[in-house]
Parts: C-alpha cells; sequence; structure tokens
C-alpha cells in the first residue's frame, strides 16, 4: 500500500532484501500488484541484465526496483520511498571490498537527501537499531500479532505464534539417546508426517562433519591457507576432494590414515547439514527431504526450484542453513525442529548473542503461518542461554533489555562506536608488528588530538587469525567517535572498518 502511494504521486520505491535467495519470492508477490512495473537488480544478473534494467529504471519505465543492498543505489528519477526488510541482516553489509558500507545507513543517508520515506521492517531489529529509534524518536509501529487471509478471500485471521520447546541435550545423552534428533522431535516428526503436514529442520552448518581428527595422536586438518578445521563434505561435486575449507575453497581428500603418526584412528566429527539429512532418511525412510545450504543451491535457479517444489508439497522435510530463517512464508510448515542452537553463541564477539536470539527467533517463526497452528523444538545443550530463554518466550523486550545493560557495563555500542583496523600479511611476524606499530600510532593520535574518551583495544590476532595464506591482526578503536581519531590519516595498508557488524 506505501508502494502503491508513492507511484499514485508520480515517485518510485525501492525493497531492499538480505539475499538474492528472497528475490524472486518478493518479485512474486509485487508483480502480481504492479504489473510491468517492478524491476529486479542483484549481481547474477547478466551484465547487459543489468543494463537494461538499469536503464529502464533511470527512464522510470520501473518505478519499483527489488534486490539486495547494491539495488539500492540504482537511478531512479525521484525516489520517494525505501523500503528495507529485514533490515537487521548482517548482509546488508558490505566488507568483501570497498567501499565498506552497511545498506541501512546508506538508505537513511539517501531518504535524507531525496526526501524520501525510510521504511525498516524486522521481527528481530537490533538493539542499536532499536536504541537509535528512541533517541531520534522514529515512528516504531510493533506489529504483535500475526496476521493470515484464508486463501479464498474473506476476512484476515489471527494467528497465535508458534509454541517452542526448549529440549536439554544433557539430558538425552544421560537417558542414553546418542541421536542427533531428541526423542521429543522424533516424535513430534511422526505426528507431522501422519498428518501430511510439512517440517524444517534447521543446522546453521554445512557438510557431514565440521573436523576430522586423530584419536591416536589429536592431530587435526585444517586448511594450509587459512589454518580452519576442514569440513567434511560426502554429497557434492567433489567425489574424492571432500575435505573443503568454506573460507578459501581449498580441498582434498581425506586420508585413510593419519598425516602425523600413520594411525588408522581417524575419525570425523561435528555436525552439518549434510549429517541431518543422512539420518534423517534412516530414521524416517518415507519422508521426503530437501536440503537448502549453499553446496546445494550453487547453480542459478537451484534455490526456487527447491523452495517452489517445497511450496508445492513434492517435499515433507526441509533442511537447511541460515537462509531458512529469512522470510518463507509456508502455511503447511506446522514444525521447526533447531537440531542445535548453540552453533555460535559462544563466540567472542559481542553480538553472538543476539545473532542467536534473532536466528533462532526467525526459524522458529516459520511455523504456524497458517490456522493449523504450529510448534518449534529447540534442541541446546545451553537451555538457560538468555538467547535461547527469551527466544522460547517470544520476549524480545526483556532480551533487549538485558543486552542494553550488558553493553552499558562493558562499554559496547549503542553506548560507544567501534572502528576496527586489520592489517594481513603473509608473515606472521611482520603482521604481528605492523599490528604493534600501529597501535602505539594511534594511541599518539588519541593523545595529541585530546580524544580521551576513545581508548585502544589490541593489537591481537583475530579470532579467524589466518585466511587464504594471510595472517590478520587487529587493533579497535572505541569511544564516542573514533573515525575522528582516524580521519586524514595514512592507512592504506590497513583495512578499515567504522561500526563493523562483527570483531571476528
Amino acid at each position: 500500500q506505501a508502494v502503491d502511494l508513492v507511484l499514485q504521486q508520480g515517485r518510485q520505491a525501492i525493497v531492499l532484501v538480505p539475499e538474492i535467495a528472497l528475490t524472486p519470492q518478493t518479485v512474486r508477490r509485487f508483480m502480481g500488484r504492479f504489473p510491468g512495473q517492478v524491476g529486479l537488480m542483484h549481481s547474477r544478473l547478466s551484465p547487459g541484465e543489468r543494463f537494461d534494467t538499469w536503464r529502464r529504471a533511470r527512464n522510470g519505465v520501473l518505478p519499483v526496483i527489488i534486490g539486495p543492498r547494491s539495488a539500492l543505489f540504482t537511478p531512479l528519477p525521484e525516489p520517494g520511498l525505501i523500503i528495507v526488510d529485514e533490515c537487521h541482516d548482517d548482509t546488508y553489509y558490505q566488507s568483501d571490498y570497498l567501499p565498506y558500507y552497511h545498506a541501512v545507513d546508506a538508505a537513511l543517508q539517501y531518504g535524507a537527501l531525496t526526501g524520501a520515506q525510510v521504511l525498516l521492517g524486522s521481527a528481530t531489529p537490533l538493539v542499536t537499531q532499536q536504541e537509535r529509534a528512541r533517541r531520534e524518536h522514529w515512528q516504531v509501529l510493533r506489529l504483535a500479532e500475526r496476521i493470515s487471509t484464508p486463501p479464498g478471500g474473506g476476512d484476515a485471521l489471527v494467528l497465535p505464534l508458534p509454541r517452542v520447546e526448549v529440549v536439554d541435550l544433557r539430558q538425552e545423552l544421560r537417558d542414553g539417546n546418542r541421536s542427533i534428533f531428541s526423542r521429543r522431535l522424533q516424535d513430534e516428526l511422526h505426528h507431522t508426517l501422519d498428518a501430511g503436514q510439512q517440517a524444517i529442520l534447521f543446522l546453521n552448518r554445512r557438510g557431514s562433519a565440521t573436523f576430522v581428527f586423530c584419536r591416536a595422536c589429536g592431530y587435526s586438518l585444517r586448511c594450509p591457507r587459512c589454518d580452519l578445521p576442514l569440513t567434511l563434505h560426502l554429497d557434492g561435486a567433489r567425489t574424492e576432494d571432500n575435505l573443503l575449507c568454506h573460507t578459501c575453497g581449498y580441498h582434498r581428500r581425506s586420508p585413510a590414515r593419519c598425516p602425523q603418526c600413520g594411525s588408522d584412528q581417524i575419525r570425523h566429527y561435528g555436525t552439518g547439514t549434510e549429517k541431518v539429512e543422512s539420518e534423517l532418511h534412516a530414521l524416517f525412510p518415507q519422508a521426503r527431504a530437501l536440503r537448502m545450504d549453499s553446496d546445494s543451491v550453487r547453480r542459478r535457479g537451484s534455490l526456487d526450484l527447491i523452495l517452489t517444489h517445497f511450496a508445492n508439497h513434492q517435499a515433507d522435510i526441509l533442511i537447511g542453513t541460515q537462509m531458512l530463517a529469512k522470510g518463507l512464508d509456508l502455511p503447511l510448515v506446522t514444525l521447526v525442529g533447531v537440531v542445535l542452537a548453540d552453533v555460535g553463541l559462544n563466540f567472542p564477539d559481542y553480538r553472538a548473542e543476539e545473532r542467536t536470539f534473532q536466528l533462532l527467533t526467525q526459524v522458529a517463526g516459520r511455523a504456524g503461518r497458517s490456522t493449523l497452528g504450529g510448534l518449534a523444538v529447540i534442541q541446546t545443550y545451553q537451555p538457560h542461554a538468555a538467547a535461547i530463554h527469551f527466544a522460547a518466550l517470544h520476549d524480545d523486550i526483556a532480551f533487549h533489555q538485558q543486552q542494553l545493560a550488558a553493553r552499558r557495563r562493558l562499554g559496547y555500542p549503542p553506548f560507544a562506536r567501534l572502528a576496527r583496523l586489520e592489517y594481513r600479511h603473509r608473515q606472521p611476524d611482520q603482521a604481528r608488528q605492523a599490528a604493534h606499530e600501529m597501535a602505539e600510532q594511534v594511541q599518539h593520535w588519541i593523545t595529541e588530538g585530546d580524544y580521551s574518551a576513545t581508548e585502544v583495544i589490541g593489537p591481537v590476532p583475530c579470532f579467524f587469525q589466518r585466511r587464504e595464506g594471510y595472517w590478520r591482526w587487529q587493533v579497535i578503536l572505541r569511544g564516542p567517535n573514533p573515525a575522528n581519531v582516524l580521519r586524514d590519516k595514512n592507512l592504506r595498508e590497513w583495512q578499515v572498518q567504522i561500526d563493523p557488524v562483527d570483531i571476528l
């Protein structure tokens, strides 16, 4: 309705979605409402397709543009509305190459420059976004009820949020259940299949096993370029080179014996989406399952094909990573199973709990989107963690209050701003030396410029210390406006991020 009003005024609208994967579903909805007026803009289009859309948008022929963050820069004559859907999502931050920017901040600036209204939408807005809305007196529309329109038309129905149950995996182990599926989740899967309904199984890890380990000497196989554990893949194009680094793409064959001690006690540990799929087939051979992760959707159009098959009930269970948590509306899904909620919860990043809360809340919201009702079963080894506890209660207000109190105590955003300086070098000693020299230089700039409210954290190795053959060190500035310390300084060999989405 907001887009319709803008079009009546002779202006244009931009609708941003966090990932290209979500674009086809959004495009279909808007094309149904505005036939012939919708353009699609993203990096997977051919150069000819992108130029054609760009030219028609600039001429005002396509007044509605949909796409991920880059779609924001489509040259519309007079933009009147910018919608950022799932505005909490980290994919709106460009950190792979220059210029580093956050599409939400860019949209707000663009709206201020052009007089366009900016609409940010999310079921789990960031703590910093909520606090900014309070400080800057943004208009906040809180949608406390879930609405569903019957397929045949008629009045909209108010639907309850799905019930959420937390299963303590420690107790499952004590009771002798060593399956990745708790007894409660197995029972609910049986019930869902018998009722002819659908289920989603969520695990934010790809592959079959997350590391390969020798039980005799303790050696683990790691990427020679990134120093990260290699992930075992048993389903994919590389049938021989089945150990893969998810950071740089290095791959090799899984050895029969330990490369260090020669023992045959080499074993695969951990769980990924491939293993979930294989164990599901073993427990429920009659179930039709699809897997949706970055391994299964490499080919163009494959993701849309998977979602179409599942939406048409050509499969009973959809297994996947965080792709599943973003905006899918599947009325037949009555069960969501979170295989392991602890993934990512213990990363050394101040936003680790917030990310976990967002993922769990979003994926649980895929259940119960019709009158059939819904249930989410969250499996975890840490049932009392704040992110899991409040996600199970659908209590975002209490979670945000808890997070605000913790960040105020520790001095993290929104009570301070961060600047992150990262240095990379192929020689570890050179990287370390450069980081120490930069930390001393920054401290001198702080003293010289009278920025006493800004402090230096580090230098320290990054959590992912080595990537693609480069050793990584970082220096973090924390204060009211740390960018002022760095302004007009020579930082050409450094990657500088202001308000980074993580410090890993």
